[in-house]
């Protein structure tokens, strides 16, 4: 019996191996695509900070089969505690009895990933090590080219390589098209616990900077800075702890320790809180998926799971109708969701983060001597206000 075009197998190519990448391989597989995964990296990429899941991201990962792996990864926060520079305590918010009628988990990026890899097959096709050098779609199928003189053809090229996407650069246009800068760069790593810390989230704030730890499930002392600048590029490793000693040079005597323990470990990971904004993410028989396409940062808490939504999204539209159309769509579902919450994470930044002394000493005012009630509220509304904006995309019938 001969085989007609309908009974092949579809090839998607997508290029990296992140939340996104490994989202959608998960997905074209569940619709009988053959997903092949291309990552410059030579394995899993372990850096990254803290995220949450909640509302979309959360009950597609539910469906997805990994929400026992993502508990077990959980970072369990019972208090959330800010300081000033000087130690005084401004604020202390009972996390988890404020979250806990809320399907939410807190966890590393790291484990996030890894959970996705688990959850496909053990001989699933991915080349790690492997950079893309050209892309061609003029034939019958989209041709891509690897550094080592590698060719590959498929039906469809996903751009899942994150902020600094060559997939977006080479189909696109320049960075500098699309990146919209918030005045933030931000730094994570992780030590041993040598402050125990046990199950609380500590902050230390001052103007224009605050640095955040958390302990891992493993035990071990995650950080993340976050502090205004209108500096942007990439940072060599070389420059990355003197930077950050820099920035800290007025924070409390604690967190200097903490860097100066940490300095010890691998060098941190610190980029822009940049935000994507594209008229269109798809173009021919490209499209991007997560950062690349719509990077949200990480003041939005919602960047990893419009990463997996997206994905559950475009797997659903491609099993309805033909490519061209099921593209549009994913665009279609997906861009007003996408829109509100980069509009709010413009907004939240100056909360995050007050720029100068005033803004600063009001915000700690208002923190101070708003009632315990109002305030456990006041975060309960933010965190469900986020769910909402997403939560409309939830549709699949896959």
């Amino acid at each position: 019996m001969s085989i007609t075009e309908h009974d092949v197998q579809k090839k998607a190519l997508i290029v990296g191996a992140g939340v996104a990448g490994l989202s959608a391989a998960w997905w074209l597989k569940k619709i009988g695509w053959h997903p092949v995964l291309i990552e410059r990296a030579p394995d899993l990429r372990s850096a990254g900070h803290m995220l949450g899941l909640s509302g979309p991201g959360f009950e597609i990962a539910q469906r997805m089969g990994i929400g026992p792996q993502l508990d077990a990864a959980a970072c369990t926060v019972n208090e959330n505690i800010y300081r000033d520079r000087k130690g005084r305590e401004l604020l202390r918010l009972r996390y988890r009895e404020v979250l806990k009628d809320l399907s939410y988990v807190a966890l590393r990026r790291t484990d996030l990933v890894q959970a996705l890899r688990d959850a496909l097959p053990a001989d699933l096709d991915i080349r790690f090590g492997a950079v893309v050098e050209s892309i061609d779609d003029g034939g019958e199928e989209i041709a891509l080219r690897l550094a080592d003189g590698t060719e590959m053809a498929g039906d469809l090229v996903i751009g899942a390589d994150g902020l600094r996407s060559w997939m977006r650069r080479t189909c696109f246009g320049p960075d500098e098209a699309f990146f919209k800068e918030l005045g933030y760069r931000f730094a994570t790593y992780d030590l041993e616990d040598v402050i125990g810390l046990g199950s609380d989230f500590l902050s230390y704030t001052e103007p224009g900077h605050v640095a955040e730890y958390y302990t891992l499930h493993d035990g071990r002392l995650a950080a993340l800075h976050v502090w205004r600048t209108e500096e942007t590029g990439l940072v060599p490793p070389e420059a990355r702890w003197e930077m950050l000693h820099h920035v800290s040079r007025n924070t409390h005597p604690s967190a200097r320790r903490i860097l100066e323990v940490a300095e010890r470990g691998p060098v941190p990971l610190i980029d822009n809180l940049t935000m994507v904004d594209m008229p269109s993410w798809s173009k021919g028989r490209v499209v991007l998926l997560g950062d690349a396409a719509h990077c949200l940062t990480l003041i939005s808490g919602q960047g990893a799971g419009m990463s997996i939504a997206s994905a559950s999204i475009l797997a659903q539209e491609l099993a309805e109708r033909p490519l061209a159309d099921a593209l549009a769509r994913h665009d279609q579902r997906l861009r007003p969701s996408i829109l509100k919450l980069q509009e709010r994470s413009r907004k939240m930044g100056s909360l995050f983060i007050p720029a100068t002394p005033l803004s600063f000493h009001v915000r700690n005012f208002i923190l101070r001597h708003m009632p315990r009630d109002w305030l456990s509220r006041y975060f309960l509304n933010a965190v469900q206000s986020e769910i909402l904006v997403s939560q409309d995309i939830v549709q699949s019938k896959i």
